[in-house]
């Protein structure tokens, strides 16, 4: 079928020259998949695009590289029988068409060449089996012989086979669903969401990094709620972030009862995606109560409590961390940093004092306005009301540490004094009374007794050091 529309898709220089190198070689070759399916959603244009021919892909690739100006390198990806070009800012991977077949304990398909057909037949979905022929005889003709641009129209995921097998043979394509559902707006088609849930054990056969990767995708959504949602649906969720679903429920002893932490933390991602792209911050939100489940306890006198919730929390975060193979650097650090002091502004915002808006910003350090943010991103009241009274109480709470902070320069503090100058001025060996004089002079500064400046600080180390017994040699 002839389409201008699909013909202008193609009209590029790149194309053109596949489709020349394909003739050189004989090969029909299409462009596939998330190219096709972006065009049609007129989404940003793809920098990916995938080529998939009848022959081989590491021929057309190479052919392909001798003809693009700059004559670029050629990556070969042995295999998995692709190759990859990059120029000017787009990366073209190549792939002889194929059938696959799969083994219950692993995604990796045992591959043998195919037609056109057998390659749409093994793709995810029905809008990723589109393709555009870049062959002479009907160049710019859309092949979509599973109706995906039906299911576009009508914003539905499906599978182009049977979902039961196509989520068994490869237990990613769960989460790939997920995540086009959060970062589209689409439904999934019934018969594949109940295959999802059938299928959610063998998620336990996908590595921790490709789980991660559709994770991260789904929180840079743009309301990562509806992709949270559907893991926690299909049961996904519990093989992935149990410390999530423990939050989910609501328990009511003597007429009191506590809000459900699981749907309050996905208002709080939600709000969280709509004031920062932020990934890192987003995760800080997605596990700011996951502390609430293992130190929840009913207290006669007040009701349901969570004391402690956010140390704890901060230390299932590095567990967390481990487990799914995340990074364990300065981004684990960032994130239980502000799990750990997600209440702090909370409780400030009710009384602040110098001495607490300096410990603040002491803890806090250059994270202080990103922890602001989740707070008032963590404000999931329905009282328009309190919500404003919040948001004013949080404002003060900013103007107060610009106060401070223009005064004091408590952030990335460095003690005025030295362990060195500690150990001169008293003639001491390394010990513990370096320590002791340094944390007293630390507590004088942000209790506000003495400014962060060397002569008080000075001064106060020689009278706190008297009162030690040392003596100025």
């Amino acid at each position: 079928m002839k389409n201008k529309s699909f013909k202008k898709a193609v009209e590029n220089s790149i194309f053109e020259i596949i489709s020349r190198a394909a003739i050189e070689l004989g090969q029909d070759t299409y462009v596939i998949g998330g190219f096709v399916r972006d065009f049609v959603l007129n989404r940003k244009k793809s920098k990916d695009i995938d080529v998939v021919t009848v022959g081989d892909g590491i021929k057309l690739a190479e052919e392909v590289a001798s003809m693009l100006s700059g004559n670029p390198k050629v990556q070969f990806f042995k295999n998995f029988g692709t190759a990859m070009v990059k120029t000017k800012g787009i990366e073209l991977e190549f792939v002889g068409a194929r059938k696959e077949s799969y083994r219950e304990s692993s995604r990796n398909p045992e591959v043998t060449p195919g037609t056109l057909e057998d390659d749409q037949n093994r793709r995810d979905f029905t809008i990723n089996a589109m393709a555009i022929s870049l062959n002479e005889e009907d160049y710019g003709t859309l092949i979509d012989p599973f109706n995906g641009m039906q299911d576009i129209e009508k914003k539905i995921l499906r599978t182009p086979l049977d979902p039961d097998i196509t989520y068994s043979d490869d237990p990613l394509r769960m989460m790939r669903a997920i995540r086009f559902a959060s970062q589209l707006g689409f439904t999934i088609e019934k018969n594949s969401l109940e295959a999802i849930s059938k299928n959610a054990h063998r998620i336990r056969i996908i590595s921790k990094e490709r789980i991660v990767d559709e994770l991260n995708k789904i929180l840079m959504s743009e309301k990562p709620s509806v992709g949270l949602k559907l893991l926690e649906e299909t049961s996904l969720l519990e093989y992935i972030l149990p410390e999530l679903t423990a939050l989910k429920g609501v328990e009511q002893i003597k007429g009191q009862k506590h809000k459900d932490n699981f749907y309050h933390t996905l208002q709080v991602v939600d709000n969280m995606a709509a004031k920062s792209d932020h990934l890192w911050l987003r995760w800080a939100a997605l596990l700011h109560d996951i502390g609430k489940a293992p130190t929840k306890k009913f207290d006669k006198e007040v009701g349901w409590t969570f004391h402690g919730h956010e140390f704890v929390g901060s230390k299932m975060v590095k567990k967390i961390f481990k487990r799914l193979n995340m990074p364990l650097n300065e981004k684990m650090k960032y994130v239980q940093k502000i799990v750990m002091l997600s209440s702090r502004p909370v409780i400030l915002a009710e009384n602040v004092t110098d001495s607490a808006v300096r410990r603040l910003i002491f803890d806090a350090g250059e994270d202080v306005e990103d922890l602001l943010t989740h707070c008032e991103a963590d404000i999931t009241t329905k009282n328009k009301k309190r919500e404003q009274q919040y948001l004013r109480n949080f404002e003060r709470v900013r103007q107060k540490i610009k106060e401070v902070e223009e005064r004091d320069r408590v952030r990335n503090f460095q003690p005025p004094v030295t362990g060195e100058l500690i150990m001169k001025t008293f003639g001491l060996k390394p010990g513990r009374e370096i320590g002791v004089l340094k944390e007293t002079i630390k507590e004088a500064i942000l209790e506000g007794v003495i400014s962060n400046d060397f002569d008080e600080a000075y001064q106060f180390m020689i009278d706190e050091g008297k009162k030690m017994g040392l003596k100025q040699v």
